[in-house]
């Protein structure tokens, strides 16, 4: 059981100091041990600790600990919910129907796996493919606090309510507020739909989701070259 103090999704517990005779490979073994800032150098690193981890009763059908594709420096970071089928066989994130539909929507704007990092909130995947519990991403939550940390990008792209509650405390629909921008920490979000929304709503006629998709990914773009012309 997590304690009290870190009950909330990503509260930021995880950014306290450990405590005296902290250990670092404890951190695999329980809920309750904190993940510190700056514990983790590589993706390798965090990537090792998952495939132990038993912070959560996820761990109990896991196959492979699923922890991201693309550009650890990206400038786009997006951020799902949690592994399914394929990607739990894989190791790898949004690599069935819904990342082949996620790459063409980012190949649409000129968007390769050199410019975007994938992960998800939780790393292992949820039975039947549902979604993670509030327990089982605040267990997971420092991983991904570390990753953000380690990707550093401009950009984070949210997929799922449970991405965007974690980050951004948001408990809308995700009808209402797709497409916005929000600034938190010198980073710009945005929610998205998720690619398996899309699927199961093929329509492109106006209004409908893949056609709004394609103006918050062309938005996305506009976003980044801006930030990019801006640069020093």
């Amino acid at each position: 059981m997590a304690s009290e103090e870190q009950i909330d999704l990503f509260n930021g517990a995880s950014e306290s100091e450990p405590p005296e005779g902290f250990d670092p490979a404890q951190i695999p073994t329980h809920a309750s041990v904190p993940i510190p800032v700056g514990t983790y150098g590589s993706m390798a690193e965090i990537k090792q600790h998952c495939s132990i981890c038993v912070r959560c009763g996820l761990a109990e059908g896991r196959t492979n600990a699923v922890i991201g594709r693309g550009n650890p420096n990206a400038s786009v970071m997006m951020v799902g919910e949690g592994p399914g089928q394929h990607e739990d066989e894989t190791g790898l994130p949004f690599v069935g129907r819904s990342g082949q539909l996620l790459d063409k929507v980012l190949a649409s704007v000129h968007l390769t796996e050199s410019d975007v990092f994938i992960c998800n909130v939780v790393k292992c995947r949820p039975p039947d493919n549902r979604n993670p519990s509030n327990q089982e991403a605040e267990a997971c939550k420092g991983y991904l606090l570390e990753q953000i940390r380690m990707v550093d990008p401009k950009i984070i792209l949210l997929t799922g309510a449970i991405a965007m509650r974690g980050l951004l405390d948001i408990r809308d629909g995700i009808t209402k507020v797709r497409g916005r921008w929000y600034e938190r920490d010198g980073r710009l979000y945005m929610p998205i739909f998720h690619p398996a929304y899309l699927l199961r709503n093929p329509s492109r006629d106006k209004g409908k989701p893949k056609w709004l998709m394609w103006q918050d990914i062309q938005a996305v773009r506009a976003k980044l070259d801006e930030l990019k012309d801006a640069a020093p």
